[in-house]
């Protein structure tokens, strides 16, 4: 569920659909998004807790995922134009 909620699709959907490539989706992330996955792992586990549908956890998760790119691509942004 991770996955779909950053990516936009399953391991076995990625696999199918790149199976020229090596490893799995994780391995062509950039730095950004292993962040935001990690961050991920742990909200899922509090949505969890708070007993949310797996439905309910996936839009929660997409829109944090969503948000924490933004936040780090303008980041990583405003850093490269101050170097």
């Amino acid at each position: 569920m991770l996955n779909v909620a950053l990516f936009g699709t399953t391991a076995k959907q990625w696999r199918e659909g790149n199976p020229d490539k090596q490893g799995n989706i994780r391995d062509g992330a950039t730095l950004e998004q292993l962040v935001v996955l990690s961050n991920l792992e742990s909200i899922n586990a509090l949505l969890i807790r708070q007993e949310l549908t797996q439905t309910e956890r996936l839009q929660k998760l997409n829109e944090s995922a969503i948000q924490q790119m933004k936040s780090l691509l303008v980041s990583t942004s405003i850093k490269k134009l101050l170097r």
